[in-house]
């Protein structure tokens, strides 16, 4: 498994909330399940007492990128740090997996935690696999949304580092918007134009008069 693939464990579990919608999805043992994907190792020692953990890691994260949003490098990094810290994790080399052709392990790097608890297990991994993709591709690959009032996390992966929004869905909404915005403007203008040329004309009649 590559190690940036765990950046997506702090995407999904901060998107897991919506502040500006006052939407939260991170409301159960159940929720904490579907976090984890497909490693339901760690997810099956979550209990009801994950879910407040959950939450209070998810803020953490999303300042990380709250900072990068804006632009302060120095305090992703050092948001980040605290949670590398705090979550530690254990490189490992793995073989589960098999080449095509051959009977032999196809060796790569696994992250293994130790956790006394679920959240401490999903922290580590998302702390590592953010720390990883910010430092391969810059802080300013780590962005929140465009399209107001989404605000969700992303990871740019784009060659010319030319993303803004979430996904497709919110890409086209703001772009709706502001097509619409400048035909609101354009007819504002119009108008304006309009409602001179009909008080200049109106001045010219009366000064022939």
């Amino acid at each position: 498994m590559e190690l940036a693939y765990y950046s997506d464990y702090a995407v999904r579990l901060v998107n897991s909330e919506e502040p500006a919608r006052g939407k939260d999805t991170l409301t159960s043992v159940e929720a904490i399940h579907g976090l984890f994907g497909g490693n339901k190792g760690v997810a099956r020692r979550a209990t009801d007492a994950d879910v407040t953990r959950f939450r209070g890691v998810r803020a953490r994260l999303r300042a990380v990128f709250q900072a990068a949003d804006t632009g302060d490098e120095t305090l992703a990094v050092d948001l980040l740090n605290s949670l590398l810290l705090e979550f530690p994790v254990s490189p490992q080399i793995s073989g589960h997996d098999h080449r095509d052709d051959e009977d032999r392990p196809l060796w790569h790097m696994h992250l293994a935690d130790h956790p006394s608890n679920a959240t401490a297990g999903y922290a580590a991994i998302a702390a590592m696999g953010l720390a990883i993709h910010l430092t391969e591709y810059g802080v300013d690959r780590l962005g929140l949304c465009e399209a107001a009032p989404c605000r969700n996390a992303y990871l740019d992966t784009s060659t010319n580092r030319s993303r803004r929004y979430c996904s497709d869905r919110c890409a086209t909404r703001a772009n709706v918007a502001a097509y619409r915005a400048r035909k609101r403007l354009e007819a504002d203008r119009s108008d304006s134009t309009s409602r001179a040329a009909d008080s200049a004309q109106r001045t010219a009649a009366n000064s022939e008069r």
